[in-house]
């Protein structure tokens, strides 16, 4: 690094913070304005509303739009610098543009280290304290909908069936469960109605028969009620909202280990959410080399037109993220691929603006 890499990336990082916290203070007073009259409502003070909810939506807005603001940052302060004629006059000393990119991509790995790392442990945290409040004090309380034959599995070999189930209550009807080996049923229990025991933290079972089968003998018996260890809380009976952008990646990938183990469906979501924050972490690298690239050249329009180029890029980048998001829940899509089509895309764009760019 010699002084002009040092130079270009002073100016990398202090337009990129200072973008960020214009965008940030922007976020919170608009935010701010569309949930004052609940703030009012529930008499909560400044300083109670910062610690138990911006506090988590700062960073919450902060890496959704880490990758695109970036992008914004780099194309700004680098056509300025061809504006200057700074960047003629570097290549023009004989280093080859190669070499001028140098700092662009200690900046680039850099940032894209830092959002790789909030995404992976602090934008979850954030997004479960800003979620929480929201729940409390801006959304509505909204009653969970019923469950009809659901079916899942509790471990390796226990399998559980609710008719019905009703997740306000905690309470259900026509419950079964089956303990099969090896493909052979074991053990099979009914019961009419069930019910969790928040105090012991165990199902309640009302007009309960057993089956048991071992071999060719089968016992049968009946009882008024007992209790069932299991290891299901009602809390994963609730369908929650978003509820992958409030667990961390060791957390989410044990829900996905343990939902998978249970034979749930729809988990696309959830494959979406772990493998974007990576992806989203790599796209910070190619976007930063495309604006740098896209605005070395001095040009008849200045910032203003390397600036509205870069805002018709960012938007091709969301419209493409959205689609392959949509195509990974509603079409089979496969999450992995869908995470990085945006960024093969983008990757291709930046290489073919490299090797088109003035050396």
């Amino acid at each position: 690094m010699k002084k002009i890499d040092w130079y270009i990336l002073r100016k990398f990082i202090g337009t990129f913070i200072y973008s960020l916290m214009v965008l940030l203070v922007i976020s919170v007073v608009i935010d701010i304005t569309e949930k004052i009259d609940d703030f009012l409502e529930h008499d909560l003070s400044f300083g109670f509303v910062f610690m138990n909810y911006y506090i988590g939506f700062i960073p919450h807005i902060a890496a959704l739009l880490f990758p695109l603001f970036i992008f914004i940052s780099v194309i700004f302060f680098t056509s300025k610098m061809a504006y200057r004629t700074e960047i003629v006059a570097i290549l023009s000393a004989g280093v080859s543009f190669r070499r001028f990119l140098r700092p662009y991509w200690v900046g680039a790995i850099l940032f894209g280290g830092i959002l790789w790392a909030a995404n992976q442990w602090v934008v979850p945290r954030a997004n479960r304290i800003r979620t929480t409040f929201e729940a409390k004090y801006v959304s509505a309380p909204k009653e969970h909908k019923a469950l009809e034959d659901k079916s899942l599995r509790v471990d390796t070999n226990t399998y559980i069936t609710f008719g019905y189930y009703d997740p306000n209550y905690r309470t259900g009807t026509s419950f079964i469960l089956n303990r099969i080996d090896e493909q052979k049923l074991l053990y099979t229990l009914r019961a009419e109605r069930v019910n969790y025991d928040t105090a012991t933290k165990k199902w309640k079972l009302e007009g309960v028969t057993e089956r048991k089968i071992n071999g060719m003998k089968e016992t049968f018996t009946t009882r008024q009620d007992t209790a069932l260890k299991l290891s299901l809380e009602p809390s994963e009976l609730i369908e929650v909202k978003n509820k992958q952008e409030a667990m961390t990646t060791p957390e989410l990938d044990r829900y996905l280990a343990m939902e998978e183990l249970r034979g749930a469906e729809g988990l696309n979501v959830y494959y979406v959410e772990k493998y974007r924050r990576t992806s989203a972490a790599v796209a910070v690298v190619i976007l930063v080399l495309i604006g740098a690239i896209l605005s070395s050249r001095k040009v008849r329009g200045g910032s203003g037109l390397h600036l509205a180029i870069g805002i018709v890029i960012s938007a091709t980048y969301i419209l493409f993220m959205q689609f392959s998001t949509v195509f990974a829940t509603k079409a089979d899509l496969d999450p992995l691929l869908a995470a990085w089509i945006p960024n093969f895309v983008f990757a291709g764009l930046a290489f073919y603006l490299y090797l088109r760019a003035p050396k």
